[in-house]
């Protein structure tokens, strides 16, 4: 028992595994940037084992961003549903709201990367609703709670239609719009704490709110240390991300909104899918409160600091995949989930598969369609 309560400080931290794993990948990233240039951009393999490097590092660099707010909240004595709600909402989509901010400041020099950060966001929603909460229910079937459905599943499905309404009237999100998002954001997280007593009421009827790892407890400076290092990889590994990504668009002839859809829209989704299929063991109905929470972070808060940073407007070349397919099939995926776990508040496994089935049909899709463009070509 001692063991467990033993408090770790800043030395111990070196040792820590999950520093070394991303100081590893940043390493690697590095020498890679280095020697990347003289090797040319049209190496396809090694590009993609570089955007792979950096996707990782993203999610690395979150998962020790979130432990470090977790430790300095509870420190702080503010409830765990508190921090549930918040700290791991806000910390799982950190790799969505770090890459979609450095898109939009780069999308002054390079335009094509404002279809990067809608079309991440997007499908990191859509990976989200279909592939991710199907796996999940695929591997254990769920109750639903009516309360989750009514509160934040129809906030979630809000959201994303806002989101959709304002890119379709004019192609863009401006900043007014963005900051309308945000506002809507803060005003939602505001509701969750002045009700947080009633919340944790209702939560701890089975005790699933809860997602928690074992293991030691940290000094208070060395949980300010995790939030410092997670952020700063995560800014590097998106900046990062977003040059391979432009470069790989370019050498590969593909809009930047079906890498951002696919490639960063799974790549940024890995901590849902951790923290996901970790409650599911558990049994807990954490697992599909943990992607609508962060489905509505993503469509609000994400995409909405983007916009405050830099106006995102989307080029016509590509304008017809983004506000004709890949922004209907997320509003039709969310639609068909919500419509699930409607149906008797309870998710069945054959319904876990129709939703892992709807996301390979949109990738199918899509490749089909790249794939006869380039016949052409």
């Amino acid at each position: 028992m001692a063991e467990d309560t033993k408090v770790m400080g800043i030395p111990e931290l070196i040792h820590y595994n999950t520093l070394a794993v991303t100081g590893s990948l940043f390493i690697g990233i590095i020498a890679f940037k280095f020697g990347g240039e003289k090797i040319g951009w049209d190496n396809l393999p090694l590009t993609l084992l570089v955007l792979a490097l950096a996707l990782a590092l993203l999610v690395t660099s979150a998962d020790f961003f979130i432990k470090g707010a977790k430790g300095l909240a509870r420190r702080a004595e503010i409830p765990e549903v508190v921090i549930g709600l918040t700290v791991v909402s806000i910390g799982t989509s950190l790799p969505e709201i770090v890459l979609t901010s450095i898109s939009a400041m780069d999308s002054v020099k390079e335009p094509g990367l404002a279809n990067f950060a809608i079309s991440g966001i997007f499908g990191s929603i859509l990976v989200q609703i279909t592939l991710i909460l199907g796996v999940v229910v695929l591997f254990r079937g769920m109750k639903i709670r009516p309360s989750w459905l009514k509160r934040d599943g129809l906030i979630m499905l809000f959201s994303l239609l806002l989101l959709s309404f304002f890119i379709y009237t004019g192609s863009e999100l401006n900043r007014i719009e963005g900051l309308i998002l945000v506002l809507l954001y803060v005003a939602y997280v505001y509701w969750l704490l002045l009700n947080r007593k009633e919340i944790k009421a209702d939560e701890m009827k089975d005790k699933s709110l809860e997602v928690e790892a074992t293991g030691s407890n940290w000094t208070t400076a060395a949980y300010i240390v995790m939030i410092i290092l997670g952020l700063s990889f995560a800014v590097f590994a998106a900046q990062y991300l977003v040059e391979v990504a432009d470069k790989l668009s370019a050498s590969m002839n593909l809009p930047h909104s079906t890498i951002g859809s696919t490639i960063s829209g799974l790549g940024t989704s890995l901590p849902e899918l951790t923290i996901a299929l970790m409650a599911a063991r558990r049994s807990e109905g954490v697992a599909i409160g943990t992607l609508i929470g962060s489905n509505i972070t993503d469509p609000l808060l994400s995409i909405g600091i983007a916009a405050l940073i830099s106006p995102l407007a989307i080029t016509s070349a590509e304008a017809p995949e983004l506000l004709h397919f890949i922004i209907p099939t997320t509003i039709i995926g969310s639609t068909l989930a919500i419509f699930m776990m409607w149906t008797q508040y309870e998710f069945k496994r054959w319904e876990g598969l129709v939703l892992v089935l709807f996301y390979v049909a949109f990738l199918s899709i899509l490749a089909a369609e790249h794939l006869n463009y380039l016949s052409f070509q």
